[in-house]
């Protein structure tokens, strides 16, 4: 009777069925057995092992890790696996790494589940040690999928740490080596090529999928919905915005099983969008929102993501929501500087120019690593500033903070900016100043470098354009010292010698060409006496007489051509016998004959006017000389004398409260150079 379990089967029996269940993959049923095999004997080692393979092959990793924490003494290190793969399930990737560090032994398993491992927690230069090691050790048929778990980790220290490629020796015989090393030549900047690898791995992935029977062409497109997202991202790269988004919104339509990829795509479908088609952008962000997706992406691809929340919480006017996310991201994020650009956007929207400013000053002030594009930012934000207000006090301001950017001080287009503006200011002492701290870098840096000549030559032109002839003249001599053919400024030197050292000067001029070497050899007879030779006429001196002779043309002269007079066009029906009309210049009201328009009415009309009314002068009926008359229509802008009831038309539909005859006749001007017509 020890032997029976409850039911009247016996234990052997139970161990059998476990025993069959195990080598045919029914788990479920497996799992019955050793409950019941448990339930006579709660500490059987063996069974309480049995028990956890069967859940964790379930995928019931939480009853499986109960089981082994409670039994933890019975078990000991037996299902360490067990352990750490159920936690690695859970997304307690941080337990799952110390349970398989703590393990006495580290087998080929536990070094697979730890390459999982490293590669989550995006360590990803001990992940391809781990990976390298098993591939040189190891030799079974799962050596393909080590070599493609090997390039998704060259393809992501490529594209998130910015690392060099290295060449591994990896193959890309199969769609998933092909896509992984296309990743990772996306991450060197190598669109091109990658475009391609992505084509190849398309084709791989069609003819790898069509050997199967089973597999319908739905079941192919989803599996090519991965490689289609990432050759939208290349396009994207590229500028190519319309053809991506037709090939993200083709991967949407699929509604593809991975989180993650739709995620990814609904978040760079929201970038093409920007601050334009916001409502679709507001469908799309839902799709980030997914459950699990923070455990399907990088770090930097789940914080994009969020930044892209916060700007689109700005561009559909959600203030409050836009400041909440930009906060929350600034906490997580202390050293970057997105965030904060964020809210100084939010804050320009709101015309909050001075507190944008003083949150990137603070900014600067705990960060100056990251500190050269916040204050780039509020050097602009000075520039706005001084077009509203104080002017050369901001423009000063903004010329201060991009001094104080070591990093792109002495950079071309920094130098050119603050020229410029000190220039515009006519604070000309700063702007050579300027030229000075960059000439000298130079000089110590890069002597005799085309950029260092190129900004010698600059400040020479500056301090002779602003007057400062002087202060150029060492430019100049290098200059010239550099090259001692240039003609033009040795006459610059010798122009800038001549206000301080008339000596100098001179002895410079001695290096001047002679005057017969730079005179052209040119007939100055022919010149003149050629067709496009310019003639000034002389005024012909009168002549008294009848018939005063023909103006002649001199040698060199073009005579002018005379202009016909055109005839003038005549009306129709134009009766050239009979004596025109000797008023028709004048209107018709001014005109003799004129007698006034027929109305075919008498003038005076008995029941003309308002009801009861009697007939009186014409000033009594004549509404424009009443002093209380107000005005027909209200002038865009203004409000009428006497005040509207709610129900009032708008003003543009508002029809005149006078009739036509009353209100007086503006008179209209003459419209010029009309054609036809008297």
């Amino acid at each position: 009777e020890a032997n029976m379990a409850s039911g009247g089967v016996s234990v052997a029996s139970l161990w059998t069925e476990v025993n069959r269940c195990g080598q045919n993959g029914d788990f479920t049923r497996a799992l019955k057995a050793v409950t019941k095999i448990l339930h006579e004997n709660r500490d059987d080692v063996t069974a309480l092992h049995c028990k956890t393979v069967c859940l964790v092959q379930t995928g019931s990793f939480k009853e499986a890790l109960n089981v082994m924490n409670t039994h933890s003494k019975v078990l000991g290190s037996d299902v360490v696996f067990e352990k750490a793969y159920s936690e690695y399930r859970l997304n307690r990737v941080e337990s799952a790494l110390k349970t398989i560090e703590a393990a006495p032994e580290q087998t080929d398993k536990l070094k697979e589940l730890y390459g999982q491992v490293l590669y989550r927690l995006e360590r990803y230069d001990d992940c391809k040690s781990v990976y390298t090691d098993l591939i040189r050790n190891s030799q079974d048929e799962y050596e393909e999928e080590r070599k493609t778990n090997l390039a998704a980790v060259v393809a992501s220290m490529s594209q998130w740490e910015e690392a060099p490629l290295e060449d591994l020796g990896l193959p890309e015989s199969t769609y998933e080596l092909c896509y992984n090393a296309a990743c990772a030549l996306i991450g060197q900047g190598q669109l091109t090529e990658s475009f391609n690898k992505l084509r190849q791995a398309e084709e791989l992935c069609r003819v790898s999928l069509a050997e199967d029977s089973d597999v319908t062409e739905e079941d192919i497109e989803s599996e090519l919905a991965v490689i289609h997202s990432q050759m939208a991202y290349v396009m994207q790269l590229e500028g190519r915005t319309d053809e991506a988004l037709q090939l993200y919104n083709q991967v949407i339509k699929l509604k593809p099983s991975d989180v993650g990829l739709l995620a990814v795509t609904a978040n760079n479908i929201i970038t093409i969008n920007n601050d334009q088609n916001v409502f679709d952008s507001k469908k799309k962000v839902k799709l980030t929102n997914a459950e699990g997706v923070e455990y399907k992406l990088a770090r930097k691809q789940l914080q994009a993501i969020d930044f892209n929340k916060a700007l689109l919480a700005m561009y559909t006017n959600q203030a409050d929501q836009c400041r909440k996310l930009a906060s929350s991201l600034q906490s997580q994020n202390p050293g970057h500087p997105r965030p904060v650009l964020i809210q100084v956007a939010q804050l320009c929207r709101e015309k909050q120019h001075s507190r944008a400013i003083e949150l990137l000053q603070q900014f600067s002030d705990q960060h100056p690593e990251s500190a050269s594009g916040i204050k780039l930012t509020m050097a602009q934000l000075y520039l706005i500033q001084g077009n509203v207000f104080n002017r050369r006090c901001h423009v000063t301001k903004a010329c201060d903070v991009l001094r104080s950017i070591e990093e792109f001080k002495h950079k071309s287009g920094m130098i050119s900016a603050l020229v410029t503006m000190y220039a515009h200011e006519e604070d000309i002492d700063s702007a050579i100043e300027i030229f000075k701290q960059a000439i000298d870098h130079y000089q110590s840096e890069q002597p005799g470098s085309a950029a260092h000549l190129a900004l010698v030559r600059e400040a020479a032109n500056f301090k002779l354009k602003y007057g400062r002839k002087k202060e150029a003249i060492s430019d100049l001599e290098q200059l010239w010292k550099q090259n001692p053919k240039d003609i033009h400024t040795l006459a610059q030197l010798i122009s800038a010698y001549s206000l301080v050292d008339t000596d100098k000067a001179k002895s410079l001029s001695k290096h001047l060409p002679s005057a017969d070497t730079m005179a052209l050899n040119v007939d100055v007879d022919e010149l003149e006496n050629s067709i496009g030779a310019t003639y000034v006429r002389k005024k012909a001196a009168k002549v008294t007489g009848e018939n005063p002779p023909k103006e002649q043309t001199q040698p060199g002269e073009i005579k002018k051509k005379k202009k016909k007079k055109k005839k003038g066009k005549r009306p129709k029906n134009c009766d050239l016998n009979a004596t025109p009309d000797l008023e028709r210049w004048l209107p018709m009201k001014e005109r003799t004959y004129y007698r006034g328009k027929k109305k075919g009415k008498k003038k005076d009309q008995i029941g003309k006017g308002t009801q009861g009314a009697t007939a009186g002068g014409a000033a009594e009926l004549d509404a424009s000389k009443t002093a209380s008359s107000p005005p027909t229509s209200p002038r865009p802008g203004s409000a009428s004398g006497s005040s509207t009831a709610a129900t009032a038309v708008p003003p543009r539909q508002q029809k005149p409260a006078a009739s036509g005859a009353t209100r007086k006749k503006v008179p209209q001007k003459k419209k010029k150079g009309g054609k036809g017509g008297w």
